[in-house]
C-alpha cells in the first residue's frame, strides 16, 4: 500500500517570514511521519505563492527534514532556504524494518562518499566513521548518491547495500494530475470543507478501499482551497459519498459520472473536519484529521 499527500507551492503563503513558513513545514513533516507518507509531493500553485516562499522553497526544507541528522550537513551544507532549519522538530522515524535507526537489521540512509576499485564503495550512514561495502552486481551508485543500507550488527559493523527506497519519506515536486495518474496512486482524495461529511458508516467501506490500495490526498493552501486553486466552483463540488469510488474496482473508475471537467482525476472530495469550530483549518492541521481516520484499517 503506497500514501501519497499533495501539497501546494503555496503551502506557506501566510508565513510572516522565513522562521514561521520553516515552523509550518517541520509539522507537515511531522504528519508525514507519522502517518508513515510513502510520498510528499509539492505541486504548484504560482498565482498563491504571493511571490516569497515558492515551491522550490518548499520542497527544499521538506527534503532537509527528511533527511536524516546525521547526513544533514553533508548532504546539504549552507543554504539559504535552510536559515532556520534549527527550529524543525525531530521526526525520529523508525526504518523500515521495525527497528530504530541504529538498531541491529534496521535499514538508514547513506551518502556514497567515494567510488573505489573492485566495485567497493565508502558510504557514510552514521556510524563512528564511513564504511567500505561491495555494490551488489545489478546496482550502479555515484559519488554523492544517497542509498540504503542494510545494518545486521554494530559491533562488529556487518553491513550491507541495497535495493530498496530510502527510509522515510521522498519528497517530489510534481503536477496534480502526473500525481494522480500514477498507477499506484489508490484512492485519490481531494481534502476540502466543500466535500463529504466523513462518517463512520463511510470511513468503514473506504478503510478497506484504502487498506486494499493505497490512497493519494490532496490539500489546499491557507485561504485558497482545492476549489480556488483549480479553478472550480465550490458549489459544483459533489459533497456525497461516491460509493463507485469508495468501494468498486481501479478498473472502472473512469465510468465516474459526476467529476468535474476541471477536476484533474478525484475519486471522491472529503470533508474530514465537519462542523469545524474555527474558521480556517491549517493545511498542517487538515493533513492531521485527515491521516489519522484514513489510517485506520478495516
Amino acid at each position: 500500500m503506497t500514501v501519497s499527500v499533495l501539497v501546494p507551492s503555496s503551502l506557506t503563503r501566510e508565513a510572516e517570514d522565513k522562521r514561521e513558513a520553516t515552523r509550518k513545514l517541520g509539522y507537515v513533516a511531522r504528519a508525514a511521519t507519522i502517518f508513515r507518507v510513502d510520498r510528499l509531493l509539492v505541486y504548484p500553485d504560482r498565482e498563491g505563492e504571493r511571490g516569497r516562499f515558492d515551491g522550490g522553497f518548499v520542497s527544499t526544507v521538506l527534503r532537509y527534514a527528511a533527511t536524516p541528522p546525521y547526513l544533514r550537513k553533508e548532504a546539504w551544507g549552507v543554504r539559504d532556504e535552510l536559515e532556520y532549519a534549527g527550529i524543525l522538530p525531530p521526526l525520529r522515524a523508525p526504518s523500515q524494518t521495525g527497528s530504530e535507526s541504529n538498531g541491529s537489521g534496521s535499514t538508514r540512509q547513506g551518502i556514497v562518499t567515494e567510488v573505489g576499485p573492485e566495485g567497493r564503495v565508502r558510504v557514510n550512514c552514521g556510524l563512528q566513521h564511513p564504511i567500505s561495502l561491495p555494490v551488489p552486481s545489478k546496482m550502479t551508485v555515484e559519488e554523492g548518491e544517497r542509498v540504503t543500507v542494510r545494518i545486521s550488527s554494530r559491533r562488529p559493523v556487518r553491513a550491507k547495500l541495497v535495493d530498496e527506497p530510502l527510509p522515510g519519506f521522498a519528497v517530489e515536486q510534481t503536477d496534480l494530475s502526473a500525481a494522480l495518474g500514477r498507477e499506484d496512486a489508490g484512492v485519490r482524495i481531494a481534502a476540502s470543507r466543500f466535500g463529504a461529511e466523513l462518517t463512520g458508516g463511510g470511513l468503514e467501506t473506504l478503510a478497506g478501499r484504502v487498506e486494499r490500495d493505497g490512497m493519494t490526498v490532496a490539500f489546499g493552501a491557507p485561504e485558497r482551497g482545492l476549489p480556488d486553486i483549480l479553478g472550480i466552483d465550490a458549489s459544483s463540488v459533489d459533497a456525497a459519498w461516491d460509493d463507485h469510488a469508495a468501494v468498486g474496482d481501479a478498473e472502472t473508475e473512469d465510468d465516474d459520472a459526476h467529476v468535474e471537467p476541471a477536476d484533474p482525476g478525484f475519486d471522491l472530495w472529503l470533508n474530514t473536519v465537519p462542523n469545524q469550530g474555527s474558521k480556517v483549518v491549517r493545511t498542517e492541521e487538515a493533513m492531521f484529521a485527515t491521516l489519522a481516520p484514513l489510517s485506520l484499517r478495516a
